[in-house]
């Protein structure tokens, strides 16, 4: 794609709402400016297109499929195809280039110079730019939000669909097809799902800016110290060989749905999943070995999961668009890797964080002293220690070092408390 080489300035365009109106369909300086990208809902301009006029309306030898195709569409957007990238840009006041930029960082597919775009378009448009223009965003900023939005909401709308067509749709039982199904089905759902969503997107859009406003300095925003793990089942690759397709999906869904669930209810951020393993963060050391144990004997408790083994490590971390980076993840990722069957291993700054917050002795010696003191009735009692720690061998790490695991257990072999 090209930036405007249409010899008009974007900015000394009228970019009032009629201003869209007034451009001309046959704009020649429109074919002139490469390609544009546009929404997942124009991609069906790809299954569409050789049945269609160009501005939405199918032709007579669109069979009914495609004409299921283009009223989802206009259903789900809300409007018709009116604009083509050209002209949305030209009306939100932006320059071919920029508006590329921003549809391509929302993962829009590559739509030339198709009339297949709405109002709505131009109005994002309109307010990713309004945001830099006034301040609010850097350029990089505003596509990194485009970006991050994006690849949010695509894997969320691509699992939406998946499941709703596959678990509330029962073509036999009505006569109709899955493809007949659809339209109504969606219709139903998209005012509740979208209300739905808005009420998520706040509720953690809340908890995460109390998390950042209570970091201690303007350094610990962006580099901040937490606990992550990672789990992992055991065997993942032979049971992909040994089970059918089905069965390995119902089994990881199985495996992610109790992993969300684990982590959330104690108070951790569950950050990604990767199939047969998740990657999880707290903010304090003693949910995440909390949540690090509970996974591992939720998962024993399930004749039908495989083995799990957990690695947790504590430092600085760099959060980026919902992710971590840095050395205490790859540590986190090494020591899951290592770790035997059905453990937790930890790393020396996690061990020593449970010390300084209590919830571990710093030194088991001098706990059981404590312990048997108190039992003689010469000493105070002992604290109530949640874990205990036992060191493992060191051993080198690639890229790492030498490192010395800890194996994390509950205190006296005592089981979770429910």
């Amino acid at each position: 794609m090209t930036a405007d080489d249409s010899g008009a300035t974007p900015r000394d365009m009228d970019t009032e709402d009629d201003a869209v109106r007034d451009v001309p369909v046959d704009d020649p300086s429109g074919a002139e400016n490469g390609s544009a990208t546009h929404h997942a809902a124009a991609n069906s301009n790809a299954t569409t297109q050789g049945a269609d006029d160009g501005a939405g309306n199918p032709g007579a030898d669109n069979g009914d499929e495609n004409n299921i195709a283009v009223r989802l569409e206009q259903l789900i957007l809300g409007a018709d195809r009116r604009y083509t990238p050209f002209q949305a840009a030209r009306g939100a006041g932006v320059s071919m280039d920029l508006a590329a930029r921003f549809w391509r960082a929302m993962g829009f597919a590559d739509i030339g110079q198709v009339k297949a775009l709405t109002e709505a378009d131009v109005l994002a448009l309109r307010r990713l730019s309004g945001l830099v223009e006034a301040g609010l965003l850097s350029e990089a900023m505003a596509i990194q939000v485009a970006r991050s939005t994006g690849q949010t909401t695509a894997r969320l709308a691509d699992w939406q669909i998946d499941s709703f067509l596959e678990g509330l749709t029962e073509p036999q039982d009505s006569g109709l097809t899955r493809t007949e199904i659809t339209y109504p089905l969606v219709e139903l759902l998209l005012p509740e799902l979208e209300e739905f969503l808005v009420y998520v997107w706040r509720r953690q859009l809340a908890a995460a800016t109390g998390r950042v406003v209570r970091a201690q300095d303007d350094a610990e925003m962006v580099d901040r110290r937490l606990a992550v793990g990672f789990a992992d089942l055991v065997g993942f690759t032979r049971l992909t060989r040994r089970l059918e397709e089905e069965e390995l999906g119902e089994l990881v869904e199985a495996f992610e749905t109790t992993c969300s669930d684990l982590v959330a209810a104690h108070g951790g951020r569950l950050i990604k999943t990767l199939g047969d393993e998740v990657l999880f963060s707290a903010d304090d050391a003693g949910i995440a070995a909390e949540i690090g144990l509970r996974l591992i004997e939720t998962m024993t408790n399930d004749e039908t999961m495989p083995e799990l083994r957990v690695g947790i490590a504590f430092g600085t971390v760099t959060t980026r668009m919902g992710d971590v980076f840095g050395t205490t993840v790859n540590l986190a990722s090494r020591l899951t890797s290592i770790a035997p069957k059905d453990t937790v291993l930890v790393d020396e700054a996690f061990a020593e964080e449970l010390g300084r917050i209590g919830d571990a002795p710093v030194s088991e010696a001098d706990a059981a002293a404590a312990e048997k003191a108190a039992a003689e009735g010469t000493g105070a009692p002992p604290p109530s220690y949640r874990f205990a720690l036992q060191p493992m061998w060191q051993r080198p790490v690639r890229g790492l070092g030498v490192v010395e695991p800890w194996l994390l257990s509950r205190r006296n072999g005592q089981g979770a408390n429910d």
